[in-house]
């Protein structure tokens, strides 16, 4: 087996991880460079070489298998940076993106407007067409009208067009004419059509998916081409994947088909390493993952060894922003980043983010031209930062510029420069709090009953606080915690997932439109599985799942199958409790005796791919070595207290590190606050005992 790269290039760092024939994995960081996205990477991947004694070349040239995540297009949807796109949809149904489920936040505020739809109504056109709820054809298609739209597109300068028609899932033909249509009169013009992508039955998350897969596909159309094409020059030979946000990967042609996939791939990364981790150092399989970013602080949750999934991932804000519509890794995302950016509001309120630094010009430490306070420049007046060895040394920090900008929040608040750090970096806390707790208390969780995994390069700096909060005793930091999303490619399979609407009540259960349906879905596994084996793949597993409320609920829930098919009576009711226990679960509620509704019916295929080994050493003594130096490291309502810091390079399994102190890796900093402890696992990772009560 020769290398494994996994990358994940986000809005302010590009991470790589490579894992060596022995399982050994070496993290290198570098700044982005969001113009070409190969630089950042190829010196990020130079600095895995420095520290693994390997030639950058050579790594590449002995790759087998590279696996790349980026947030290039969930950026481009955040920064309003994607493709003109057109939506096509059913006559009389051309606000569906507007209206989005129907709801908003202020519902009997009647002087809130509903906020603009992902493509304007400008760019919506009605085709003269309808088919009904059966599949039967209410009115024909109005060819020649559908072909005038389309043959004024080009006039807008139209880049991607959206095809959305009401029960297309049912009966696919206008859908299928009208991409035939495109095709012709556009010749090269991508297009997605919605019962290929996302075939459900409600209308939002329908429209709302094709409309952001198509007007992403010019965009990572070329940005995948183009890595890919650097890739090949720079000689890299071996097998090229792509992380998405249903938690694994899957091959470049496909996520080239539906860039959707894309979106959020980076975080969806995240639960891999927490379960790989979390099992590694027998802490359980109950674990929430953070991994703290340049631009925002992601959370998910896996329960009982099961990455929790949802159909109801928003971008821009709940029931405001765009819904993604597709199923994918449960990830809620604050920006509350170490990029964010303090500042004073209307009010006279310290606020921090969502506003970020970004890459360039940066945090003021950097030294790039930034003046704006940042949570990592709080982090450098506070003393948690050796302005010296950042990046392991790679990368100096301006300490004065740093206090110049947090002086821009601390004399509005009469503060001093240590306070106001302080107050930005709690309040950045109190942000990650609140989105650790949407995850769990609102789901039924108690998150004193996990173990937090702790990522991304800023996550050490106040997660201690942050579990105390929430009552959590351990926190497990990896070392390779600062790529923590590229470290979870690194134990990723190849996963799809297919879907298809069929509605059943289970007093009344229809068997044989169920069976086909199921028969459907497993017949494009079977198809996806042969293409796999291919490439020489020999492990699958699937699952199946269906989304499913109790008569008159709103929302659906999705619960896995006992069964793959269903032949009498017996199996209904199979399912019907394995509802009433997942709702029981999830919501201390469940209605005994009571029926359930079927909408939505999906497979999910997994191919197993080999993954390294984390490698594990004999414990030694419990005392750590003296401190590389002694700082002063302000802590709060303690004030400043004498800090030890030590590199972990000189700390060994066993070894147990008493607060206060900091311990200094090259891609993260580990901050153990006054009345906690770091111990060094014999993964080499840290423990961090919190001091919590607990569950």
């Amino acid at each position: 087996m020769g290398y494994r790269i996994a990358v994940d290039t986000g809005g302010t760092f590009t991470d790589v991880v490579v894992a060596d024939k022995a399982g050994r994995l070496t993290v290198g960081k570098a700044l982005t460079t969001v113009e070409r996205t190969f630089e950042g990477f190829r010196e990020a991947l130079a600095n895995a070489g420095d520290i693994a004694g390997v030639d950058a070349d050579r790594l590449l040239a002995e790759t087998e298998m590279l696996i790349y995540g980026t947030t290039r297009s969930t950026n481009s949807i955040i920064e309003g940076k994607v493709a003109k796109t057109a939506l096509l949809t059913t006559e009389g149904f051309p606000d569906t993106l507007l209206y989005r489920h129907g709801g908003k936040r202020e519902p009997l505020n009647l002087a809130m407007e509903f906020p603009p739809p992902y493509i304007p109504r400008r760019l919506t056109y009605e085709i003269p067409e309808r088919i009904n709820a059966e599949g039967g054809v209410e009115r024909a298609l109005d060819e020649a009208a559908a072909r005038a739209i389309i043959e004024g597109l080009p006039r807008k300068r139209i880049d991607a067009v959206a095809v959305a028609l009401l029960w297309s899932i049912v009966n696919p033909d206008h859908e299928l004419r009208i991409g035939a249509l495109i095709a012709e009169i556009m010749p090269g013009v991508p297009y997605t059509l919605s019962h290929q992508l996302n075939p459900i039955i409600r209308e939002f998350p329908r429209t709302s998916s094709t409309a952001i897969d198509a007007s992403l596909k010019p965009l990572m159309q070329s940005h995948l081409a183009e890595f890919e094409s650097d890739l090949r020059a720079a000689g890299c030979t071996g097998e090229v994947l792509i992380s998405t946000s249903s938690g694994g990967v899957m091959h470049v042609d496909d996520v080239v088909a539906k860039p959707i996939y894309t979106v959020k791939s980076g975080p969806a990364m995240g639960p891999l390493a927490g379960i790989a981790y979390a099992g590694a150092e027998e802490q359980g399989d109950d674990v929430i993952i953070v991994d703290t970013g340049g631009t925002t602080f992601d959370v998910s949750l896996v329960r009982s060894g099961q990455v929790k999934y949802t159909r109801d991932t928003w971008l821009l804000g709940e029931w405001i922003g765009h819904n993604l519509g597709l199923s994918s890794v449960d990830v809620r995302s604050v920006g509350a980043g170490g990029g964010s950016i303090a500042w004073i509001d209307a009010g006279g309120l310290l606020r921090v983010g969502p506003q970020s630094a970004g890459a360039r010009p940066g945090p003021a430490c950097y030294g790039q031209g930034g003046a704006e306070p940042t949570v990592t420049d709080a982090a450098v007046v506070l003393g948690y930062i050796d302005p010296d060895y950042f990046l392991g040394g790679r990368m100096s920090l301006d300490v004065a510029a740093a206090g110049q900008a947090i002086e821009k929040v601390a004399e509005p608040l009469k503060l001093s420069a240590e306070e106001a750090a302080s107050a930005v970096l709690t309040l950045a806390g109190e942000q990650m709090i609140k989105a650790i707790q949407e995850i769990t208390v609102q789901d039924g969780v108690n998150p004193g009953e996990s173990i937090i995994v702790a990522g991304g390069g800023a996550a050490g700096l106040n997660i201690i606080p942050i579990a105390q909060a929430l009552g959590c005793r351990r926190v497990l930091l990896p070392r390779t915690a600062g790529a923590l999303s590229a470290c979870g490619g690194q134990f990723s399979n190849i996963v799809t997932e297919f879907s298809a609407s069929r509605y059943a009540h289970s007093s009344t259960f229809d068997f044989d439109g169920v069976s086909g349906t199921l028969s459907g879905i497993a017949a494009r596994m079977d198809e996806f599985e042969q293409k796999l084996r291919g490439r020489s793949i020999e492990r699958f597993g699937r699952e199946y799942f269906v989304e499913a409320r109790y008569i008159n609920q709103q929302w659906e829930m999705e619960i896995p199958m006992p069964m793959d098919r269903f032949e009498a009576q017996a199996d209904v009711e199979r399912l019907v409790e394995t509802f009433h226990d997942v709702h029981f679960r999830r919501y201390a509620v469940k209605e005994e005796g009571g029926a359930i509704e079927c909408i939505n019916w999906k497979g999910r295929i997994t191919a197993f791919l080999d993954k390294p080994s984390l490698p594990v050493e004999a414990a030694g003594g419990s005392e750590p070595p003296a401190a590389r130096r002694t700082t002063r490291a302000y802590f709060g309502e303690a004030g400043a207290l004498d800090t030890p810091f030590h590199l972990g390079d000189d700390l060994h399994p066993g070894m147990v590190v008493p607060g206060p102190a900091i311990i200094e890796e090259p891609t993260t900093t580990i901050v153990v606050y006054p009345g906690s402890s770091a111990i060094v696992t014999a993964g080499r990772n840290y423990l961090l005992e919190t001091g919590a009560a607990g569950a």
